[in-house]
């Protein structure tokens, strides 16, 4: 027999031994973690859960190009700050975000000129409030006013994405670009902030109570002698590593007639929006601010017609069919709404629509976040020439009227004639 037909028969034969005769494997030692070195895994132990307040203790700032940069290395914003820690992590990053967010605030007031209109209108010191960015002639403005609405999650008044402000600039993840060429234009501005609904506080903690040495049938000395024999380092490790670092809990107060997206977008509608000079008012909606959009006009239709001009959504999530808008308010997008939405196509190129609402074009590209910022010049430019289209229809119609006033006094004096 040849060495390979050996090798093979020996081969089969290990096989065969092994599936007549399976190969006990040994039972998970219950009492692993006591021979592990906690030493060791205790270097890797969370840090904790506290972090600067400022991006100056960040040790970060806006460059000129409004680029977030390490105020030494002069590096972008690094997410994984510490290995093997992405809890740790994202906390961080959710702490520098909330800086972002009152930095944003400054920026609307300092180099836009904006004021916070708190909302309610008529709220008490004791509730809670949000509140709305505004220009000085957002009221009084007999023209044009621009509204502003962002998508849902984290961002607030003044953001579209907070991703791009931390990871690419300033332009890309703000309204500000949006607010200074409306102005710029002769725009009124109001900003929006549909994401602040409720007041978050700290839940006092529950008491825990102790058990009562009745409650167990163990005596109480060998209840202590097993407690003795478990190490202080060993309780600290399963605590840590089973239940790490526990956060305090909240609980949210909601903010009166302002408790959701769509009811904040419905409610500046009433107060502000509704009660402005301006002649014809334009908005800009992204994301979730479409469908809080279409709610608004289901909700008041009428006035909305005969205000709004055009409507110019980036990457919208409204759905006529889900929201149960009428025929008359899809017939009513189509003609004076216009979708910049993610696709790979150049920008403004028509994108077949899902649904028959409003025209979708490209917004030339492909990243959700980025569909406000690159369809910015197209969404001016599509304000422009709504509002002619407006103003000339508007003329004709004035002409039309005064012709037909003018026709029966010809007709008259013909006859006295």
């Amino acid at each position: 027999m040849s060495e390979c037909k050996v090798t093979c028969y020996m081969i089969l034969l290990v096989f065969f031994s092994a599936w007549i005769f399976p190969v006990s494997l040994p039972t998970p030692d219950p009492d692993l973690l006591s021979r592990i070195d906690l030493d060791e895994l205790m270097k890797k132990d969370e840090p904790p859960l506290n972090f600067p307040k400022t991006l100056e203790e960040f040790e970060y700032a806006f460059n000129e190009q409004g680029r977030l940069r390490h105020t030494t290395t002069g590096e972008a914003y690094v997410f994984n700050a510490r290995e093997d820690l992405h809890r740790w992590n994202q906390k961080r990053y959710e702490a520098l975000g909330e800086i972002i967010t009152h930095y944003v605030y400054q920026l609307l007031e300092t180099k836009c000129n904006l004021t916070k209109e708190i909302v309610p209108v008529d709220a008490t010191e004791e509730e809670p409030r949000s509140f709305i960015y505004m220009s000085a002639d957002g009221m009084s403005n007999p023209t044009k006013l621009l509204v502003l609405i962002q998508g849902c999650g984290v961002v607030r008044a003044g953001q579209w994405a907070r991703r791009l402000i931390i990871n690419q600039d300033l332009d890309s993840g703000t309204q500000i670009p949006f607010i200074t060429r409306a102005q710029e234009e002769g725009y009124s501005v109001m900003v929006l902030n549909p994401n602040e609904n409720h007041l978050e506080v700290e839940r006092p903690a529950k008491p825990t109570a102790l058990p009562s040495p009745e409650a167990s049938d163990e005596p109480a000395e060998k209840r202590e002698r097993k407690d003795d024999r478990e190490s202080k380092k060993k309780r600290d490790f399963y605590e840590k590593y089973r239940n790490p670092q526990k956060e305090s809990e909240t609980e949210q107060i909601p903010i009166r007639e302002n408790g959701s997206p769509e009811e904040h977008v419905l409610y500046a509608w009433d107060h502000f929006v509704s009660k402005a000079a301006a002649r014809n008012v334009f908005v800009v909606a992204h994301s979730y601010g479409g469908l809080s959009l279409v709610e608004l006009l289901i909700q008041r239709e009428a006035q909305v017609k005969n205000r709004v001009c055009a409507v110019a959504m980036t990457d919208s999530i409204h759905n006529i069919w889900h929201q149960d808008a009428s025929k008359s308010i899809q017939e009513w997008l189509q003609q004076h709404c216009r979708n910049w939405v993610s696709s790979p196509e150049p920008l403004d190129t028509p994108v077949e629509p899902m649904l028959s609402d409003c025209p979708r074009v490209s917004a030339g590209t492909e990243r959700h976040e980025l569909t406000s910022w690159r369809s910015f010049n197209s969404i001016f430019q599509f304000f422009s020439e709504a509002l002619q289209t407006e103003e000339e229809e508007t003329s004709n119609t004035v002409t039309t009227r005064s012709s037909h006033r003018t026709k029966p006094d010809h007709d008259h004096n013909h006859n006295d004639l």
